[in-house]
């Protein structure tokens, strides 16, 4: 899949784009079932809430260890991912900085504070806010449900003052000051809830202004997520206090894109 300089245009813009039904519904039901399949293993690359829910899975695009998937390997590496990460960041040569899937059960599925990525991946020794992140919706993602809020245009501001939340949920999270973010929310676009059905895509800036709110709907509600990086672009330094490589990836060779489409293709040998 190749952007056009107008879509190329709107995500300078805007810092994200959209792609509707850019999976298929036998496509996402696949991607379904190899995450159901690696959610019941035993790995530090699992987080569940203090419910005992699952909350997200991490490093399934690699292909070894005990969360990997040959859906996810392709996935990272198919044209519709790969390619325009690769335009909207200006090089060639990328790697997946982590790949996860999040996981909103229904009813009590939990909030993800207002923060920008880059807020995190700072701290991880990343030199520049150069990143993309495109996510694809595995169930239907409404207001109800728990969708992502955007601020269009929050990219291009500057990295913002965050906190480290330990407390709201079970994962630590580098939330935007409260203050901060009120000032942000009277002087911005209004958030855009970014909702959609099974199979809608999103690519967006590590810089956006995110969050979203708890799940209410009587469905699970799934996300999955690539993290783009230049290989020039992975930490450096490293941290001492470095996060385990199932979240910041070790591995900076460039991917490849795949001559297949497909995602039920096995891992190359």
């Amino acid at each position: 899949m190749q952007l056009t300089d107008a879509q190329i245009a709107q995500f300078d813009r805007d810092g994200f784009l959209r792609f509707e039904n850019l999976f298929s519904s036998p496509e996402i039901g696949h991607i379904k079932e190899e995450l159901a399949r690696v959610s019941q293993v035993d790995s530090d690359a699992i987080i569940r809430e203090r419910t005992g829910a699952l909350r997200t899975v991490y490093r399934s695009h690699e292909p070894d260890g005990p969360t990997a998937s040959s859906a996810f390997y392709r996935l990272a590496r198919t044209p519709r991912f790969l390619r325009p990460a690769q335009q909207v960041l200006g090089d060639d040569e990328l790697y997946i900085y982590h790949c996860k899937a999040n996981i909103k059960p229904a009813i009590d599925g939990t909030v993800w504070l207002w923060h920008q990525d880059y807020g995190y991946w700072q701290h991880d020794g990343v030199p520049t806010p150069n990143m993309a992140t495109f996510l694809v919706m595995l169930d239907d993602a409404s207001e109800m449900s728990g969708c992502l809020y955007f601020i269009p245009g929050s990219h291009k501001g500057p990295v913002l003052p965050a906190y480290k939340d330990e407390t709201t949920t079970s994962y630590p999270q580098w939330a935007i000051e409260k203050k901060t973010m009120i000032e942000v929310l009277a002087n911005s676009p209004k958030p855009v809830a970014i909702e959609g059905g099974p199979g809608t895509a999103v690519l967006f800036h590590c810089k956006m202004i995110h969050g979203s709110g708890h799940n209410l709907a009587g469905h699970d509600r799934w996300h999955c997520y690539m993290a783009y990086n230049p290989s020039k672009n992975r930490p450096n330094p490293i941290p001492k206090n470095a996060r385990p490589d199932y979240v910041v990836s070790q591995n900076y060779a460039p991917l490849q894109l795949t001559e297949s489409d497909s995602l039920r293709e096995p891992v190359p040998a």
